[in-house]
């Protein structure tokens, strides 16, 4: 059985790289429909499914559909959904990229339980839900996952990503960064002991002073702010106070969460990454559905 919202919500804000102001309206959908993006700013109004088939560009965030008609930095969001157990959601937007916001998932998360979600046809609605999310510290992934069958990975040069059968979900995740605000990093992460919505949704996107130039020369994080992103020199973060002495490296499992939502359900599995990026994030995935319809190893 799947699980839509119960009422919508609507967020607006800028998009880190574009720096353009958008309108996003998260609506129920049917069961079955999935999660999918439709840009209601353009004529056709053209449909885009949350899923890996729509992926077209993994540069610095994960983009679904072509440049004219896609919708840029999806992860947030879709790993908000999916970690509070949003199945099926329409998802309006007014312009190329998901808003930032504050850089994290909070503002998802919160969203989606105010306004509560509905399982499948013949449950009780609202009450329903909120009665499985009175306590966000106990919230895990509510829908089934099936295991993985065998390990997989995907790595380049000492960055990899892999997944090994377990007995529970969990995320582990390590960075390393020849700065002492970051350096090295690793965080492990089960929902079942601690809720995505306390540990690992309030993590902001970070990133580094002596690059800020550099990536807006090549038309990136043009929406970048000091309010919406973690920023640090080699020496300290220009804008603290963080939320996680480990703030960064959590952001990177929110990251994948979000990446790994565009199989649908995410697998029972150990994910276990180094250094990792959306694009090795995204090859896992594709390797994680070849597995699962019996294509691939």
């Amino acid at each position: 059985m799947t699980q839509t919202l119960f009422n919508s919500f609507a967020v607006s804000g800028v998009g880190l790289h574009s720096g353009i102001l958008t309108k996003v309206r998260v609506l129920p959908a049917l069961p079955g429909q999935g999660r999918y993006f439709v840009r209601v700013d353009l004529p056709e109004q053209p449909i885009i499914p949350a899923k890996l088939t729509s992926v077209t560009q993994t540069l610095l965030s994960t983009q679904l559909g072509e440049n004219s008609s896609g919708v840029r930095t999806v992860e947030h969001l879709l790993a908000a959904l999916t970690a509070m157990g949003v199945d099926d959601a329409r998802i309006e937007i007014d312009g190329p990229e998901v808003p930032l916001l504050d850089g994290s998932a909070q503002v998802w998360v919160e969203e989606i339980v105010r306004v509560g979600g509905l399982l499948g046809p013949g449950a009780q609605g609202q009450e329903n839900f909120l009665t499985q999310n009175s306590n966000l510290r106990t919230q895990n992934f509510p829908s089934p996952q099936s295991p993985i069958i065998s390990p997989l990975s995907v790595y380049q040069g000492d960055a990899f990503v892999c997944a090994m059968p377990a007995p529970e979900l969990r995320f582990t995740y390590g960075i390393d960064f020849a700065v002492s605000p970051i350096g090295n990093q690793w965080y492990s992460w089960c929902p079942s002991q601690e809720s995505f919505a306390v540990a690992i949704a309030p993590a902001r996107t970070f990133g580094l002073a002596s690059q800020v130039e550099e990536l807006r020369a090549k038309g990136l994080i043009k929406g970048g702010t000091l309010e919406n992103a973690l920023v640090c020199d080699h020496e300290r973060w220009l804008n603290p106070p963080l939320r996680f002495a480990n703030e960064p490296v959590r952001h990177k499992i929110l990251d994948l969460v979000g990446d790994l939502s565009l199989l649908g359900k995410i697998p029972k599995a150990h994910y276990f990454a180094y250094k990792a990026s959306h694009n090795l994030h995204i090859q896992l995935a594709k390797l994680l559905q070849a597995q699962e319809l019996g294509t691939g190893d």
